[in-house]
């Protein structure tokens, strides 16, 4: 499927419900474009679970509680033990996009903010599940509130996750304040854990600040009965600093002076970065789990071929 770019471009430190929905026109085959009617969906994802479906997979040898129905006579006759066949099941797999509000989220030295770059990214998800007939839902956390919606199919699951999105409390806090989670974010993994299904599809938008050992155990109890994807969202700033020079920042409540004259100063902070980013690598490459990058300067679209690319 060719993917267009954006013809109106966002702003850079805010969503509108309006842009969000015209991403579906950037995806989705006329029929299904938002402000149509949408006829009722079959799913098209064969789930990882095995039982009665319209795929065969496999034979195994025949086990207490098995269909005998699905008992394969021929090779049963040919073994000398019985067996049964094993089928994919078809069905609508829930999609959960879990949505990282949190301040530090609220950030960019160009481009936009990745909270911004996040939603746009997690509507062209939502957009794509739609399309494929699975189930959509969300879970938005930040620290007022964490916010979950149970995945659903239709438009109807779409748009309300979207308009949850632009509404959301975090777009009216007052700008410079200091970054004081109420908990950790391994905390919040823990409750996503709850909330999501067997079989589902989990995309989890973030910066991953504070990534530690507490998150990776979360998620990859997740990933023991869900597919998990991560997406790193992050600004040039955070990959290395500015030239040479020296700069005043602020967190709201003090003010810093920094010198970035100096080169091995330079290199350390750079290679924090490679490293932050290596772990995330790591860790999905040993979970078998999707893994993609979104700076704030990038396009969102282009990142759904990163998605398809890695199945």
């Amino acid at each position: 499927m060719a993917v267009k770019a954006l013809s109106a471009r966002p702003s850079p430190v805010a969503i509108d419900l309006a842009e969000l929905i015209a991403l579906g026109d950037q995806l989705l085959p006329s029929s299904l474009r938002p402000g149509r009617r949408l006829a009722a969906q079959q799913g098209g994802y064969h789930s990882r679970f095995r039982g009665r479906g319209m795929e065969f997979a496999e034979v195994r040898a025949y086990l207490p509680g098995d269909d005998v129905r699905s008992i394969d006579w021929r090779v049963t006759a040919r073994r000398g033990k019985v067996h049964t066949k094993l089928f994919h099941e078809e069905r609508e797999r829930p999609v959960l996009l879990a949505l990282d509000y949190r301040r530090p989220m609220f950030f960019a030295t160009r481009g936009r903010f990745k909270a911004v770059q996040a939603s746009q990214l997690a509507a062209l998800f939502a957009w794509q599940a739609l399309a494929r007939g699975d189930r959509i839902g969300g879970f938005i956390f930040s620290e007022e509130r964490n916010l979950e919606l149970r995945p659903q199919l239709g438009k109807k699951a779409v748009l309300q996750l979207l308009r949850q999105m632009v509404a959301d409390p975090v777009w009216q806090r007052a700008p410079h304040k200091p970054f004081a989670p109420q908990q950790r974010l391994a905390a919040t993994l823990q409750r996503l854990q709850r909330v999501a299904k067997p079989g589902s599809l989990i995309l989890l938008l973030s910066d991953f600040n504070q990534w530690d050992e507490a998150v990776e155990k979360q998620l990859a109890l997740l990933g023991r009965h869900c597919e998990l994807g991560l997406v790193h969202c992050f600004d040039q700033l955070e990959v290395e600093l500015p030239p040479a020079g020296t700069y005043r920042l602020s967190d709201g409540a003090s003010d810093l002076t920094i010198s970035t004259t100096d080169s091995s100063v330079r290199q350390k902070y750079q290679q924090g970065f490679v490293q932050r980013r290596q772990m995330l690598q790591d860790f999905c490459r040993r979970q078998r789990s999707r893994f993609l990058e979104l700076p704030t300067d990038l396009d969102p679209l282009e990142c759904l071929t990163g998605v398809k690319g890695q199945g």
